[in-house]
């Protein structure tokens, strides 16, 4: 096969999504534009209302980005210099950015080699009278046992935000990720499960005093104009991304389920070829894993890649760096062999194109190029 035999396979496809619903998205913008109400309007109230409704949550939160999210989420729940929070060593910068910034310390925990995921065992082990909280991750659309997290954090007297970027509309035993902790944090960066068309974010809870302290914090201080009752920022989710997101919620369950069907596919094909290995999830349980990434492992990722690349099949890797061993975090001296399970996995991992639109055709194309490899 050569890269003239067919068309580049984009890891992700934005544009076509825009396609298929150019109307509506340019209606609810234009709309949005015409009203003038582009702070905290009307359009994200109601997004702010259906997001709540399709979590099955009290209250969401509109703020600026996912990141934004998690770093409120841990103001709000009184993180503080010294404090230390479990992380899971696999995991986007973003999940510990904010522990970081309030001068507590992140403790990475290392992962489960089959679902990628944080090893609650490892976790166990890491516990100290510092521990204030944990933040699983629901990583790559994968829930995460929230059961167990919660008799974790029960045990421990810890506090839970979830990491829920990357799973919007995920279930563990029928409910919604992000509904568990104290704190549920979403991202609508442009190429998750719900994305906006720029950066956005949101905070789902269920205590009304988490409420009401994130609507201050993320608006100055201030629910009435120049009344400001404590030290706020600026992180508000901008009403023309809200349209967007109200458009795109109606789909969201749909694009969730094209993502398990075509994982079942990916999954289905790849039985049998030994130099690459498929993730673990069981395919009669759809709404546990919506698939944001389809993350396999190869020992021989670069030149997978590279040979991948070459036939016009353009793949990512998430993440190539355990985030205890970048250079910004040397100064809480984690070393090389902290987290063995996700140190190894850091270089194998490689994640194939994957969209909702993907066609079967495109999946076949990926297989059959991996076969070939």
């Amino acid at each position: 096969m050569n890269r003239d035999s067919h068309k580049d396979i984009p890891f992700v496809d934005l544009k076509i999504q825009y396609e298929y619903h150019r109307e509506a998205f340019e209606k609810a913008i234009l709309d949005t534009v015409s009203s003038t109400q582009y702070i905290l309007g009307p359009e994200v109230s109601r997004f702010e209302k259906n997001f709540a409704n399709f979590l099955d949550a009290s209250e969401v939160i509109g703020v600026a980005s996912g990141t934004d999210a998690l770093r409120l989420s841990c103001q709000a729940l009184g993180l503080e210099q010294g404090d230390e929070v479990l992380v899971p060593a696999n995991t986007f910068i973003a999940t510990i950015l904010g522990v970081f910034e309030l001068g507590a310390r992140f403790i990475p925990v290392d992962i489960d080699p089959e679902t990628f995921l944080m090893d609650l065992k490892d976790a166990e082990r890491r516990v100290t009278s510092k521990t204030k909280g944990m933040i699983p991750v629901h990583l790559y659309g994968q829930a995460m046992d929230m059961v167990a997290v919660q008799d974790f954090a029960k045990c421990h007297s810890l506090f839970v935000i979830e990491d829920a970027c990357q799973a919007h509309g995920a279930k563990w035993n029928g409910k919604r990720v992000g509904t568990f902790g104290q704190a549920g944090c979403f991202s609508f960066f442009p190429s998750k499960n719900l994305g906006a068309f720029g950066d956005g974010g949101a905070v789902a809870v269920n205590s009304p005093a988490m409420m009401e302290k994130l609507q201050l914090m993320r608006n100055y201080g201030s629910v009435q104009k120049y009344v400001h009752e404590i030290p706020g920022t600026n992180s508000r989710l901008d009403s023309i991304q809200a349209a967007v997101l109200n458009v795109k919620l109606n789909y969201l369950e749909e694009w969730n389920r094209n993502r398990f069907k075509a994982a079942c596919r990916y999954g289905n094909g790849l039985e049998g070829v030994n130099s690459v290995k498929s993730p673990r999830f069981d395919q009669n349980l759809s709404e546990r894993h919506v698939f944001n990434l389809f993350v396999v492992r190869c020992e021989q990722r670069e030149s997978l890649q590279n040979f991948l690349s070459q036939r016009g099949i353009m793949t990512g890797v998430h993440y190539p760096v355990p985030i205890h061993l970048h250079k910004a975090f040397f100064s809480n001296e984690f070393s090389e062999g902290s987290c063995p399970v996700a140190e190894k996995l850091a270089t194998e991992i490689i994640s194939l194109p994957l969209f909702p639109e993907i066609t079967d055709e495109q999946i076949d194309t990926v297989l059959q190029a991996l076969k070939e490899f």
